[in-house]
């Protein structure tokens, strides 16, 4: 039986909301990345770059623990993974997440939201954490009907 995933880190709720309309669009079961240790305002302050944000978008090698673990990963064949663009790729959280699990059998299709930077560069990225993911094209949900949107790539 093939089971779906949308797995989202969200920092302000923007993306989370895309996320739940995939997820309904498709029947798929919903899992939020959450960080271990909660993000405040100041950690996420991108204009002051001593903030954790800032600090962890700095140092591709860092990786922040998530405080939950997806329950039987190996039965989903198909991962929605959203996120908002941070520094112009995916917050380094999102690659825990990609790194904590074997892809190999899985079909992943990224979404996410931004203010004013596209998709491409997390997808080339992620490309390179996760190889071993069989990656659809992604997209910038800004403004877009995530549930069609949805609906048109599963």
């Amino acid at each position: 039986m093939k089971k779906t995933l949308v797995a989202f880190f969200s920092a302000s709720g923007v993306t989370a909301r895309a996320a739940r309309a995939i997820a309904e669009a498709t029947g798929a079961d919903l899992f939020e990345i959450a960080p271990a240790e909660p993000y405040t305002a100041a950690d996420l302050d991108w204009t002051n770059k001593r903030s954790r944000s800032s600090l962890e978008m700095e140092d591709e090698a860092r990786r922040p623990a998530i405080a939950d673990a997806v329950v039987d990963m190996d039965a989903y064949d198909t991962v929605f993974l959203g996120f908002p663009i941070w520094w112009y790729v995916e917050p380094r959280i999102v690659d825990t997440f990609l790194e904590a699990y074997d892809f190999a059998s899985k079909t992943v299709i990224p979404f996410a939201t931004s203010g004013s930077s596209g998709i491409g560069g997390a997808e080339r990225r992620m490309h390179t954490v996760c190889p071993a993911a069989a990656w659809k094209p992604g997209a910038l949900l800004n403004g877009v009907d995530a549930a069609a949107w949805a609906r048109h790539v599963s």
